[in-house]
This record gives C-alpha cells, sequence and structure tokens, in this order.
C-alpha cells in the first residue's frame, strides 16, 4: 500500500516527537516524589548547613521535599558511592565539596572516579581558610610568619583536621611555596585541633574560616591573612597570603552533583532553580552568615572548577606523600 506523502510526513513527524518524549517528559515531572541530597560528613557541619538550606529552597521551588541524608565516613567517600550507585533520575544528589576533589588521589583504591561518575549541577558558595597562630608565636604578618618558620626549621606544629583535609594539604602547598618545614599534627576534626591551638599545643592552623571566626575577633588566636584571592568582608583588615606569596589561593568550596546518566533536562532545572535560590537575598545572607561567599554559575562553570581543583590538590597530595588515614 502507499502512502501519501502528507500523510507519510505527519507520521514521521509524530514518530519523531514519540521518540523525544521519554526525555522531555521525565524533564517536565520531575521531581515526582521526594529527593535524596546526600552530605559526606555528620550533621550540623557546614556541610550539612549549606544543603540544609538550599534542599529546603528546592522544596518550595519544585514541590517535593528534598531531603537530608549524612552517609559520612572516609573523608566523604561513602556519601559520594552511595549517590554514584543511585539511579540516574535526579532523586539522589551529592553535596560536592573540596575533599572529594582532594579524596581523588588520597585514596589509592577508589571504587568510582568522581570526575568520570558524578555529573556536576552547579557551585553554591566558596569558604575561604583563614591563617592563624597562637598569640605566643611571635609574628603579626605572613612574612614574619615565614622568617620565624625558616629560623626554627622542625620546632614549628602545625594542626590540621586529619591526613588530606583542606587544612591539611592547605598547609602542604603553603610549605611547597615558601620553603618553610612545619610538622603536621593530624586531629581527628577541627574542633578537637582547636582545642590544642587555644592551649598553645600546636602554634599554626589553616583553617575555614567560620570554625575560627569567633576566636579570631576575640583574640584568642592571631589570623595572619585569609587564602583567598582577594579580602574577605567579614575581616577586611586582613591581607591575603597572596599578597605575600604570589599565587597562593586555598579555600573550601561546596557545590551539588548527580550521578552520571542524569538526563540534561533535569541538571538545567536544578542548575537554574538553584542559581535563583543563590540570588534570592535571604539564602545570600545566611551564607554570609555562614562565613562563605555566593558562588553561582552553569554546570560547565562547575565541571571546569572540580576539574582544575582536582588537578591542583592531587599535585598537593603527592608532593607532600600525604595518605588516607
Amino acid at each position: 500500500m502507499t502512502i501519501p506523502r502528507r500523510r507519510f510526513l505527519q507520521l514521521a513527524g509524530a514518530a519523531t516527537a514519540a521518540s523525544a518524549i521519554p526525555r522531555s517528559a521525565a524533564a517536565l515531572d520531575y521531581p515526582n516524589r521526594p529527593v535524596r541530597f546526600v552530605v559526606g560528613f555528620p550533621a550540623g557541619g557546614q556541610q550539612d548547613i549549606m544543603a540544609r538550606l538550599i534542599g529546603q529552597w528546592l522544596s518550595e521551588r519544585l514541590g517535593q521535599q528534598f531531603l537530608v541524608e549524612n552517609r559520612s565516613g572516609a573523608g566523604g567517600n561513602i556519601g559520594a558511592e552511595a549517590v554514584i550507585n543511585s539511579a540516574p533520575d535526579g532523586h539522589t544528589m551529592l553535596l560536592v565539596g573540596s575533599p572529594n576533589a582532594i579524596n581523588a588521589t588520597l585514596y589509592d583504591k577508589l571504587n568510582f572516579v568522581f570526575l568520570r561518575d558524578i555529573v556536576p549541577v552547579a557551585s553554591l558558595a566558596r569558604t575561604p581558610l583563614v591563617v592563624e597562630v597562637h598569640p605566643s608565636v611571635p609574628v603579626k604578618t605572613i612574612p614574619e610568619f615565614i622568617a620565624y618558620a625558616k629560623a626554627n626549621p622542625g620546632k614549628v606544629n602545625y594542626a590540621s583536621a586529619g591526613n588530606g583535609t583542606p587544612q591539611h594539604v592547605s598547609a602542604e602547598l603553603f610549605k611547597i611555596m615558601t620553603g618553610v618545614s612545619m610538622v603536621h599534627v593530624p586531629y581527628r576534626g577541627s574542633a578537637p585541633a582547636l582545642i590544642d591551638m587555644l592551649a598553645g599545643q600546636v602554634q599554626v592552623m589553616i583553617d575555614p574560616l567560620p570554625a575560627s571566626i569567633e576566636f579570631v575577633r576575640s583574640g584568642r588566636l592571631r589570623p595572619l591573612a585569609v587564602t583567598t584571592v582577594t579580602r574577605f568582608p567579614a575581616l577586611p583588615d586582613l591581607p591575603t597570603v597572596n599578597d605575600s606569596v604570589p599565587g597562593y589561593v586555598a579555600d573550601s568550596w561546596y557545590g551539588a552533583g548527580v550521578p552520571k546518566g542524569t538526563p540534561p533536562e533535569i541538571v538545567e532545572v536544578l542548575n537554574r532553580e538553584i542559581n535563583a535560590g543563590l540570588a534570592d537575598p535571604k539564602i545570600k545572607a545566611r551564607i554570609t552568615d555562614l562565613g562563605a561567599t555566593v558562588l553561582a554559575g552553569s554546570p560547565a562553570d562547575f565541571g571546569n572548577m572540580l576539574a582544575a581543583e582536582t588537578e591542583k590538590w592531587g599535585k598537593v597530595v603527592k608532593a607532600s606523600g600525604a595518605k588516607a588515614e
């Protein structure tokens, strides 16, 4: 039987439209049930707070609950693997952070390749670190500290929240770029490290600003500089390390990712709504209260940042000989 040309074209068009239905329908119907927002660290930390802040916004905007699920352990790898092994339908997300970029090199035998198996959705915020010393250390600037450390090789102890944490690799980068000798004293978390810092058991720490800002403001710890490219609004009189050590930049950051294979239409929906949240004055103010700054952008922007951070910290991990605990 011969099909008239006009009818043939109608049928062909219908077939083409039908083949496009599953993907577009998935995006139009998304989300159709609650979404898990996995955080690879315990409740109460900045990662957890950030996820709950954005999750609440997405719940209100998209009409389904975005439920934060804390899957802590192995420096965030347990949470990352749980998301990577989930269905790629946008109903499981990961709060991505700088530990994920560090872990790619720090851990020898992961069951996944982070840059391959996680699709970047959106960056969220960036948090500066602050170089701080106990008041007993006779320095007030980065050049003075470098001179002091070089005059006392191996006698300056620096604290971190554990091997491979941002505090650790940031200090190792500082050592590489300045040639100073410092002894690493790892703790199980930032809180116990700060306790010994306040007691003078260790002399220096490069810590995310939110954890230390009250001690800095009260004078119990002396800040030398922040680690971002430009000065931080909360401490406008504090210089950057980059002022004295050109090219030194180290910070913590947060973003969102989904499993490989998630339809791009869903990624676009999430990116659009997250960026709308980051532009909301109340959310921006809350992020500032956390000691961070908003970091909005496209999925491609976040993907480029992830690749650059993974390469940067991979070099530092290898040069320092750091190993996972």
